[in-house]
């Protein structure tokens, strides 16, 4: 394969827009014998004559005019990978692979992505839905470049793999059946469901959420059903089967959509909806708290600055405050 020197591509490229030697040189910064040396050494390396004489100056041979024809998409093409590294280097470009939890896609991820295709088009994010200990594997061997988890379940901040940014502390509503009798109790508090057949997961971290919560306001709560999917915890309490908390950014990911209107305003202290009545625990202010976290030293790139900012805003909007429960 011949050898193709940019460098030396480039002297032909000038001497072709110039037409001299000299002012080949004078452009370049070379002397005319430079100019001429590299050329020479140009044309030994692709085997073709270069240049031919033309009076007192000299011309491209045909050869060197189908040299410059490639030259030039070479160039084209290194301008563009230009671009392209420069829209890298400045965030605007590249692709940032998040793992997330089931909750946490369309409440934050979601809309994260969405405003970073309108404003950073070239920067794609990448979504693989994971629990936490399973996102931090996956950050670990480096097939994530971002994991969002609740901080209960994430690394210490003192990890030394990891670096930790706090997105939001997610308020935890309480769902009842909706004809329940505490239903419209003004100022229900956790300590008034005690007696009450509870729904949440077996295991995992929405069992110790829940737990923890519960013993917080003075019991431990009777587990009537054991359920982790969001939408099988809904359905169970519109039965009448029991009580669960609920994540706020669940609600705002559209758990229990099904039977209210678009649009339907929230109530002061709650919602109903569906056959659920959700409920604000004011007193009590039980809440998760949702984490990311990436390789350390990592977080100084800028696409990953960039998704976290976008992650930050959108877990921003996920607060807007503790007396209504805002329409999913």
């Amino acid at each position: 394969m011949a050898d193709w020197d940019l460098k030396k591509l480039r002297i032909l490229r000038t001497l072709h827009e110039l037409g001299t030697v000299t002012a080949t040189a004078e452009a370049l910064h070379l002397t005319p014998s430079a100019v001429s040396q590299q050329l020479t050494g140009l044309a030994r390396a692709l085997g073709v004559t270069l240049l031919e004489a033309h009076g007192r100056r000299v011309r491209l041979t045909d050869a060197a005019q189908l040299v410059l024809r490639h030259a030039e998409a070479v160039f084209a093409q290194l301008e563009r990978a230009d671009a392209d590294l420069l829209g890298y280097l400045q965030g605007e470009a590249g692709q940032v692979r998040i793992g997330a939890f089931s909750t946490a896609i369309p409440a934050l991820v979601v809309p994260a992505a969405s405003e970073l295709r309108r404003s950073h088009p070239g920067l794609s994010v990448v979504v693989r839905e994971a629990e936490a200990e399973a996102a931090y594997e996956l950050l670990a061997e480096g097939s994530v470049d971002l994991a969002l988890s609740l901080a209960a379940h994430a690394p210490t901040p003192r990890d030394p793999k990891f670096s930790r940014v706090s997105l939001l502390a997610d308020p935890l509503d309480v769902a009842l059946p909706a004809g329940h009798p505490l239903a419209g109790e003004p100022g229900l508090r956790l300590a008034d469901l005690a007696d009450e057949p509870w729904i949440f997961g077996s295991s995992g971290p929405w069992s110790q959420i829940t737990t923890t919560a519960c013993e917080s306001a003075g019991f431990v709560p009777e587990q009537a059903h054991a359920a982790a999917d969001w939408s099988a915890i809904w359905a169970m309490v519109a039965a009448g089967m029991g009580v669960a908390l609920v994540p706020r950014m669940a609600m705002a990911g559209g758990l229990g959509a099904a039977g209210r209107g678009a649009g339907e305003p929230g109530v002061r202290g709650g919602r109903e909806g569906g056959g659920v009545a959700v409920r604000v625990l004011h007193a009590d202010q039980p809440r998760r708290h949702v984490v990311a976290a990436v390789r350390r030293g990592s977080e100084g790139a800028p696409g990953l600055a960039r998704v976290l900012a976008a992650l930050r805003q959108a877990a921003a909007a996920q607060t807007p405050g503790d007396t209504t429960v805002q329409p999913s």
